[in-house]
């Protein structure tokens, strides 16, 4: 066991190293073709690098070899003047030609997004964007490896797990035995668990695959605030609709509390009702921001290396060992966190079903 683990160990740090080498080599070849204006030599932008990797886009940029940019295009859905169409993203030649009446903005307040070039207007867009897509992976990967593990456990009933059974079931367990029991009660927690396994796995995975430097990792989707405030709505909206009469009374009139906090000025309703808003708010911003901060700070130790190596390429080369030991440790770190966060946000969730279900004692 000591073994098979020291060799798990080493593994998984040779592939984060290996994936951190690689994302280094692609923003030293971005920051090749980030020039400004008023330069004829190429100048490294760290905001504008670290800002394009952390956000959505109409196309998914695998890598810069000197002037030449490979990215995969993807679908844009467009709906304006009554009129839909549909295309793909290289018609834009990463942002330098119009197509069809309309422009993808390299700058500016719209910048990323795509207007109509006749009335300046916002269409409506519907586009399969860089996050759609790797949604759908995640999606799709989520869906396959579950059939699986599904159909393991009709063919080897009474039969100890095996393969993504064996890796994935202890996991399964830990949420139905340690989050969902104990956060609900034996009685109700079998209705909400179908969807506290589909978060945190979705969380989860998306998390991995947003640490993986190269396709179809490395997209930042649940650093994605959007992304975040549709499931934390998710949850608002299970709790809400599951709440029986004693929740709502708490809320409304909350019991124990003195009547002059709810007479002639009702504090105390005013405070339970914010609070009922302000915990799918916490769920939305918790996620989002540890994940987006993960990024950043990695992407900010890269950064360091193109800013020393422009004052001095030994310098450079010298921050280059740090600014690598310290995003691999990082990576790391970001493994424990991709874990963390998809279970606070399944507990917390959990907790407030629990919440939402309580009966009066």
């Amino acid at each position: 066991m000591i073994i098979n683990y020291g060799r798990s160990g080493r593994r998984l740090l040779a592939a984060t190293i290996a994936g951190i080498l690689i994302f280094t080599f692609q923003v030293a070849g971005a920051s090749e073709n980030d020039t400004t204006v008023s330069h004829q030599e190429s100048e490294f932008d760290p905001g504008t690098m670290i800002i394009e990797h952390i956000t959505d886009a109409h196309e998914w940029h695998i890598l810069t070899l000197g002037e030449t940019h490979v990215s995969i295009p993807l679908p844009v859905i467009l709906y304006s003047n009554g009129k839909l169409d549909v295309f793909l993203s290289s018609k834009f030649h990463h942002g330098h030609d119009a197509y069809k009446g309309y422009r993808l903005e390299a700058e500016g307040e719209n910048k990323g997004k795509i207007i109509n070039e006749e009335t300046g207007e916002l269409p409506l867009d519907l586009s399969i964007t860089k996050n759609i897509a790797s949604m759908l992976i995640s999606m799709v990967l989520i869906i396959v490896i579950f059939i699986s593990i599904g159909k393991s456990y009709v063919r080897r009933k009474g039969l100890p797990p095996k393969g993504l059974q064996s890796l994935l079931e202890p996991l399964i367990l830990f949420i139905r035995d340690d989050v969902a029991k104990t956060s609900i009660g034996e009685k109700n927690y079998e209705k909400f668990l179908p969807y506290l396994l589909t978060i945190f796995f979705f969380i989860f995975f998306n998390n991995l695959l947003g640490l993986v430097p190269f396709f179809p990792g490395g997209v930042n989707l649940t650093g994605n605030i959007g992304v975040t405030m549709v499931m934390a709505l998710f949850t608002f909206i299970i709790t809400s609709f599951s709440a029986n009469k004693n929740y709502w009374v708490h809320i409304v009139n909350t019991p124990g509390v003195p009547w002059w906090l709810k007479i002639p000025v009702p504090l105390m309703p005013v405070v339970e009702l914010m609070g009922v808003f302000t915990k799918p708010f916490v769920l939305m911003v918790r996620l989002f921001a540890n994940i987006t901060a993960g990024h950043i700070i990695v992407l900010g130790f890269m950064s360091l290396i193109f800013i020393f190596g422009n004052m001095n390429p030994a310098i450079g080369y010298g921050v280059s060992v740090v600014s690598v030991a310290f995003a691999v440790f990082m990576g790391l770190l970001e493994i424990l966190v991709a874990f963390i966060q998809a279970y606070v946000f399944t507990l917390l969730s959990a907790l407030y079903f629990g919440m939402a279900m309580e009966e009066h004692h």
